[in-house]
């Protein structure tokens, strides 16, 4: 850790997504930035290692990067970031599903493809496909500029207006109506197979949600859309090249990066605005324009305020501590001998994201399971096969599987399927996470040909371990907490209007807690760092 040398007009908190991006974009304002990260690397959730065996390249947390590339932010720092080495691996089939009798579809980024595939799963399906992405389509820009843009402005107001004038009181109404429906539902009266609505179901999960959740349908439509339009693309040489590319934006813009730099504090100046902050070994650091955390409300609010000379407004002393986070998460890497021989198909090993799951009621039950701390019986298991369409990640002629597990529980009360005993303190062991990830390992098996001949390594990832990596995982929530109706849109994090404004002049907050909520588009730094 070097001291700077210069003098900064902001000073951020973290190095995930959003720290990167807000200070890519305060960078072209020409701002001096300093970025602090109190681990030895940037990145966040974004961690590229070899963590089985030479040569195997895993990124041990998130991986895929549909969100940046179709983000605002990448369409304004998309070149610059090229130009320092940022390259993408694309496959045509980004996503499918597998179930347990071996029935399975696939979503390809070819829409005639797609409606012949689907309507041989059930008469109707294709078509009825078809009609469903055709109708986002007609909403997209409405749909993303609520999503993606800051909601107390008027900019916002005007969007939503006109909208009001184009489709009338009534029919706006209808559309939010619409927008807020369940998953299950709309799957279930939509498709007739069950392939179909298992194809879709899991993606409820990726945005901290279950199928049962309100507006679960609508972003099951969002995340269709985005898939068959940009695919599930990942970054060659694993997401590690990506922070490469920022951090050489970054400094060439005249920023600078600080690692194992531990923020113990913000600082105030004598008239209560935030100055800088102090670090855990003492160190003051002046921040001339603002301070900007890309932090949980818990981190900010608790610890980085906590001897801040005045109190906490009611109003958001009550918003911090009744804030919740979601479920946990979990993550397996396999280091293998030769890539998976899918059972069902060749094709299958084609796929950049394969779920397994018995279909919309597994994922249904999976869900409710680990909401209520109960070990999954049978997970809904995310299957990524970066190596098959982006060769750096494993020696020729091997094969590589990352696996995500998103229903895993953050505090362990029961197991569902009655078999592993759970710590009284109901916390997680490294021998329960061995345990539980053989049962996935033995689901993974039934699918593979000789499965367990080829594996030559596997790492595993509880919620605990997830959580000491990175302390904004809290519990192993990978969404910066609970992603329900109560707690996004207009009330993330607070119930009270912010922008990313807190209650401090001087200070800000962004990253996965704040609106436009988790993912890896960059959007909270975007916002801010457009907007100051």
């Amino acid at each position: 850790m070097n001291a700077p040398t210069t003098a900064y007009d902001h000073i951020i908190i973290g190095s995930g997504i959003n720290a990167l991006v807000a200070a890519a974009m305060l960078g072209k304002k020409g701002r001096k930035v300093l970025l602090l990260e109190r681990n030895p690397v940037i990145g966040g959730c974004l961690r590229t290692e070899e963590i089985t065996r030479p040569g195997f390249v895993h990124d041990v947390m998130a991986t895929t990067m549909v969100l940046f590339i179709t983000s605002p932010a990448y369409a304004a720092l998309g070149k610059d970031l090229e130009a320092r080495g940022l390259e993408f691996a694309h496959c045509p089939t980004p996503t499918g599903v597998l179930r347990p009798d071996g029935s399975h579809a696939i979503l390809s980024m070819d829409r005639a493809r797609n409606i012949a595939h689907f309507d041989a799963l059930a008469a109707g399906d294709g078509t009825a496909f078809e009609r469903e992405m055709g109708r986002f389509g007609g909403n997209a820009g409405f749909v993303f500029g609520l999503l993606g843009g800051e909601l107390w402005t008027a900019a916002t107001l005007k969007l939503v207006a006109k909208e009001a004038w184009k489709r009338g009181l009534k029919g706006l109404a209808a559309f939010f109506g619409e927008a807020l429906a369940p998953a299950r539902g709309y799957l279930e009266t939509t498709y007739r197979s069950e392939e179909m609505r298992a194809l879709f179901a899991p993606w409820a999960l990726h945005c901290g949600l279950g199928p049962e959740s309100a507006y679960s349908a609508e972003m099951t439509k969002v995340i269709g859309f985005a898939i068959e339009m940009a695919g599930c693309p990942i970054v060659k040489g694993g997401a590690r090249n990506l922070l490469a590319a920022f951090e050489r934006l970054i400094r060439d813009q005249g920023g600078a990066i600080m690692t194992e730099a531990d923020v113990a504090a913000i600082v105030p100046d004598g008239a209560g605005r935030a100055a800088g902050v102090r670090l855990a070994d003492g160190q003051v650091l002046k921040a001339g324009k603002g301070v900007i955390a890309s932090v949980t409300p818990n981190q900010l609010y608790e610890r980085l305020l906590g001897d801040w000379p005045t109190p906490l407004p009611a109003e958001v002393d009550e918003g911090v501590k009744s804030y919740r986070y979601g479920k946990g998460n979990m993550q397996i890497h396999y280091a293998l001998s030769a890539p998976p021989a899918w059972k069902a198909g060749a094709e299958l090993g084609k796929i950049a994201l394969l779920h397994l799951t018995p279909g919309l009621d597994g994922v249904s039950r999976s869900a409710n399971e680990a909401e209520r701390g109960q070990l999954p019986a049978v997970p809904t298991i995310c299957v990524g096969q970066p190596a098959s369409f982006d060769p750096s990640r494993a020696p020729e002629g091997s094969g590589l599987l990352w696996l995500q597990i998103p229903d895993t529980p953050r505090h362990i009360k029961g197991d569902a399927a009655g078999e592993l005993a759970i710590p009284p303190d109901g916390r997680w062991t490294d021998g329960l996470r061995e345990a539980f990830a053989d049962r996935i390992e033995t689901i993974l098996a039934g699918h593979i040909e000789g499965f367990r001949d080829t594996i030559l390594s596997r790492r595993v990832y509880s919620p605990a371990d997830l959580e000491a990596m990175n302390v904004n995982l809290v519990g192993g929530d990978p969404y910066g907490g609970f992603c329900g109706l109560d707690q996004f849109f207009l009330w993330r994090p607070l119930k009270r209007p912010s922008n990313h404004r807190t209650h401090i002049a001087g200070l800000y907050h962004i990253g996965a807690s704040t609106h436009p909520g988790p993912g890896l588009g960059g959007g909270s730094g975007f916002l801010l760092g457009s907007s100051l």
